[in-house]
């Protein structure tokens, strides 16, 4: 059986445009930007995670909980997200946004009474820290991606 070049794997439309993308996510998550947002991030995620014990609000178990896992997702989520899976940062920064949301309004919507001082200011300051993380890696997901499809127009 002989092969023809043009059958040639290495030329392959699908194949080039994996290897552009996986080039992409390489140039992106080796920017000093990216690799602060991302350190960044998982500083506040676990920071989260261990903030009722830090600021002094664990007996406020429901609170200490919901900050607990939610930070430990935040932490999963944002940590390793520009190069291992560049083309879905984009949702898990959204979803990352949605979380430090949530950490915002959780003293209020969580069951039992969690409304102390060190609990709201806690959760609001970490809350908008995550959020406009989340934010800063949704443009740098997407800044990249809307120039290349540009390119291929």
């Amino acid at each position: 059986m002989t092969t023809s070049p043009h059958s040639s794997m290495e030329t392959h439309p699908d194949l080039i445009d994996m290897r552009a993308r996986h080039e992409m996510a390489e140039r992106a998550a080796t920017t000093p930007k990216a690799q602060a947002v991302e350190t960044m991030a998982l500083l506040t995620g676990l920071y989260l995670a261990a903030s009722p014990w830090i600021a002094g609000f664990s007996g406020l178990s429901t609170l200490a909980v919901t900050n607990l896992i939610v930070g430990i997702a935040y932490a999963l989520l944002m940590s390793g997200g520009f190069g291992r899976a560049y083309e879905r940062t984009h949702s898990m920064a959204w979803a990352a946004c949605a979380l430090g949301a949530w950490t915002i309004v959780a003293p209020w919507v969580v069951a039992g009474d969690v409304s102390t001082t060190r609990s709201i200011v806690n959760n609001v300051i970490v809350g908008i820290i995550a959020l406009l993380l989340g934010l800063a890696a949704s443009a740098a997901a997407r800044a990249p991606r809307s120039a290349g499809s540009n390119r291929m127009r």
